[in-house]
């Protein structure tokens, strides 16, 4: 798996989950299905008036989330920019030549109170549930850093192999410097080792509060 086959696959999905909060601090989802994908970079359109236009103008910060037949979840956290007003028409005349249904939703001149957003640094968690072990991965794209998730085998492990007995996916194994090693790629982050590991060898990765909506 490699971002641009993620990106793929969210074009293929079509109708997407995105994900913002309010100036009360509540999450906000809904369904957007008006994306080009031009490389890397993904465009999308709301209209102005929209508490989606005004949620993504204050903050900025979008989740946006795919779910596959093949038991798939790609999510993608970045930044959403408002396109400069010199480049609105072009895109949004892309978005409509590729979303015709857009047309009986604003026909005509009304589209005109359409706005384009622009994301192209963001992340990607990659998350399917059909093999065994998982597979999981992430993938930076422009100039977005990952932030580290799940958890990890610190020095203070006795090698009881209590985590090992407890992982449902069979993701730990024995390995140096320590007695034991988690594969984070193939790690459930459910917490099972965490809360079993009799001395508290095993931390939670990323506790402190991160730029991106968890």
């Amino acid at each position: 798996m490699d971002a641009e086959t993620c990106i793929k696959k969210l074009g293929y999905v079509g109708v997407l989950d995105f994900a913002t909060v309010d100036e009360w601090g509540a999450p906000q989802v809904r369904n957007i299905s008006a994306i080009h994908y031009e490389g890397m970079e993904l465009y999308f359109l709301t209209a102005r008036g929209k508490s989606f236009a005004q949620q993504l103008k204050r903050d900025g910060r979008v989740q946006i989330l795919g779910y596959t037949r093949f038991k798939e979840t790609i999510r993608v956290s970045g930044k959403a920019i408002e396109v400069p007003e010199e480049e609105q028409i072009k895109w949004r005349t892309v978005l409509y030549e590729e979303q015709p249904y857009l047309e009986n939703v604003y026909p005509g001149e009304t589209k005109n109170i359409d706005t384009i957003f622009c994301i192209k640094d963001y992340t990607i968690e990659y998350f399917c549930l059909s093999t065994r072990p998982i597979e999981r991965a992430y993938f930076a794209v422009g100039q977005a850093v990952i932030q580290p998730k799940g958890y990890r085998i610190t020095d203070g492990c006795i090698g009881c192999g209590k985590c090992v007995r407890v992982c449902p996916q069979d993701a730990i194994e024995r390995g140096a410097p320590r007695p034991f090693f988690i594969r984070q790629n193939n790690c459930l982050q459910c917490g099972n080792c965490f809360e079993n590991c009799p001395v508290q060898a095993i931390e939670r990765l990323g506790d402190h509060r991160n730029g991106e909506m968890i």
